[in-house]
C-alpha cells in the first residue's frame, strides 16, 4: 500500500491524491485502507515518510561500513547521504510538484524526525570517537549540513564529492566541533587518527 501511495504521489502530487486513488492503485478497498491506516491519507503518508527515512538510513549505514577513522566516517556519511538524496527520483518529483510540503518534511516539520533517525542509525558509529553525548551533536550537525547543501547547493562545497567533502570536514567541521565540544578528536579516536 505504501508503494501505491508513493506512485500516486508521483503521478498526481500529494495534495491531489485521494484515499480512493491509493486503494485502487494498491488493489484494495477503501475500507481495507482505513483498517490498515486509521486516519486515512495523513497516517498513510506519515508511514510512507518513516519507511523512506528508514530505508535511506539503512543504505547510508551500509555505505559507511568499514570506515576506520572519524574523518573517513564523516566523509562517507555526507557523500553517501548527498548522493542518495540527489539520486532519489521520488524526492525530485515531490520537490517539483509539491515543493512546500516536501521542503517542510526536510526542514521545519520533518527535521526532528530526520535527526532522531540519524541519531539512531549513526550515533553508535560516531560514539567510539567522541563519546555518547557528543555523538548525537555531531550527527545532528551533519544532518543539518547535508540537508542544507542538498537544498541550496554551493559553488564552493560539493558534499557529494569525496575530496570536496574531505576538505570541508577537515578544515571546518572537525576543528569547529573540537572547539565547541572541548574534545580532542585525535585523542578520542579508537585508532588515534582522524
Amino acid at each position: 500500500m505504501l508503494d501505491a501511495a508513493k506512485a500516486c504521489c508521483e503521478r498526481w502530487g500529494i495534495e491531489k491524491v485521494t484515499v480512493d486513488d491509493i486503494a485502487a492503485a494498491a488493489g484494495v478497498s477503501r475500507a481495507t485502507l482505513y483498517r490498515l491506516f486509521p486516519g486515512g491519507k495523513d497516517v498513510l503518508f506519515d508511514a510512507l515518510r518513516v519507511r523512506d527515512i528508514e530505508e535511506f538510513f539503512t543504505r547510508l549505514t551500509a555505505g559507511v561500513a568499514g570506515a576506520d577513522t572519524l574523518s573517513e566516517l564523516l566523509v562517507r556519511t555526507v557523500v553517501v547521504a548527498t548522493t542518495d538524496l540527489r539520486g532519489d527520483d521520488h524526492l525530485a518529483i515531490m520537490l517539483a510538484s509539491e515543493p512546500g510540503d516536501t521542503l517542510g518534511q526536510l526542514t521545519v516539520q520533518g527535521l526532528p524526525r530526520i535527526i532522531r533517525m540519524a541519531s539512531l542509525f549513526l550515533a553508535p558509529l560516531v560514539e567510539p570517537y567522541v563519546g555518547r553525548g557528543d555523538s548525537s551533536r555531531l550527527v545532528e550537525l551533519l544532518s543539518r549540513l547535508v540537508i542544507s547543501y542538498f537544498l541550496a547547493p554551493s559553488d564552493h562545497v560539493d558534499l557529494g564529492d569525496a575530496e570536496s567533502a574531505r576538505q570541508f570536514i577537515s578544515t571546518y567541521i572537525l576543528p569547529a566541533f573540537e572547539f565547541t565540544s572541548g574534545t580532542s578528536l585525535i585523542a578520542a579516536s579508537p585508532t588515534g587518527a582522524l
